[in-house]
């Protein structure tokens, strides 16, 4: 069988679309997976081994260029696809499949999308709290009308990553060996209302030095800023310990740094879910976006957060930006529940 699946454009989402993968390759061992996103994300896919293969989709977010998906799905013809799984809701998002000619094209209904999908469901939101059920189910030949119905375990994300790429990647970045590596993921999307502050980031920092550890700090180039704060904020001699990478890295340099870290400490992020699905003890940080619809999704992750609901706001009413219910999370009790984290491994001496 050969599937094609239009994948989301955004980190997190494509994350957690690897547990559709997981699941179909556990119902159709056989299945040909390839998954259409935007280029940006084929480090990511090319670390899934249910993914045959990465195909690009070379339309910007938001672009319906009609002409062009119906090329892009004329082309994909030859491919002779027997189905296709469209996750994003959008109406667009459902048209390259449907000009490929694809016999059987499942998604849920999203922006009215009768005639282009012909396994079309219907999304009931409540009974299908998180975003990787709603993904998991559509994988199932028979429509599964809630999460209940899910066989158990989910098939959470997990990406590969080699011992020696590990190696290698750090020794390219001259990061120390002699000091394991915390990772900080200080930056997420949309302004800094959903960032724990940087002064805080600064005092775990120099704890976490002062135990033994190296800092890393992860992001893009638009995070490099805020990583410039955190080193800023520590004390002269700490300073070397603690590296600022944000927009330093590739993609898939990043993640293979991710997999070599002891542990991280994120925000709500794209980072933090690749973190998850490294399998990295993680301490998640929350304000006010929630973890209720999209979680990190791996059993050592630990999620702090100190007030309830979703509140759509990109700035905070505090200094800086930031959220008070980030402000209130104090760096003690994150070192407390990363200590907890890391208290079955081997803890370095301070040197």
């Amino acid at each position: 069988m050969k599937i094609l699946v239009i994948g989301p454009s955004w980190v997190g989402d494509m994350m957690m679309s690897q547990s559709l993968y997981r699941t179909l390759k556990a119902e159709h061992p056989d299945a040909v997976i390839d998954v259409m996103a935007p280029a940006w994300c084929r480090p990511l896919l090319s670390r899934m081994p249910e993914v045959n293969q990465a195909l690009a989709m070379p339309l910007g977010h938001g672009a319906l260029e009609i002409g062009e998906r119906r090329r892009l799905g004329k082309v994909l013809r030859a491919s002779h696809y027997d189905r296709a799984y469209v996750l994003p809701n959008s109406f667009k998002s459902a048209l390259v499949p449907f000009f490929a000619g694809i016999k059987r094209r499942v998604g849920w209904r999203g922006e009215m999308r009768y005639g282009l999908l012909n396994d079309l469901r219907v999304l009931d939101k409540a009974a299908f709290p998180l975003m990787v059920e709603r993904y998991v189910a559509l994988g199932y030949d028979t429509a599964v009308t809630s999460a209940a119905q899910l066989p158990q375990p989910l098939l959470w994300p997990k990406l590969q990553v080699e011992e020696q790429e590990k190696i290698e990647t750090a020794a390219q970045f001259q990061l120390a060996a002699t000091r394991p590596i915390i990772g900080f993921c200080p930056g997420a999307e949309f302004g800094p209302a959903k960032r724990w502050p940087h002064y805080h980031y600064a005092t775990l920092a120099r704890q976490l030095i002062a135990d033994g550890f190296q800092i890393v700090l992860f992001g893009s180039a638009k995070d490099r800023p805020t990583g410039d704060e955190i080193i800023a904020a520590l004390p002269e001699d700490a300073r070397g310990h603690c590296r600022n990478l944000a927009g330093e890295t590739q993609l898939e340099q990043a993640v293979i740094l991710l997999a070599q870290c002891r542990a991280v400490v994120s925000n709500d992020s794209g980072l933090m879910h690749i973190a998850a699905a490294l399998d990295r003890p993680l301490v998640a940080l929350y304000g006010p976006s929630s973890p209720d619809f999209t979680p990190p999704l791996a059993k050592q992750a630990r999620i702090i957060r100190l007030i309830t609901g979703y509140h759509k706001v990109r700035k905070g009413d505090a200094d800086q930006g930031y959220h008070q219910s980030l402000i209130d999370i104090q760096p003690e009790r994150v070192h407390q529940t990363l200590s907890e984290l890391l208290a079955p491994q081997e803890v370095p001496c301070t040197s």
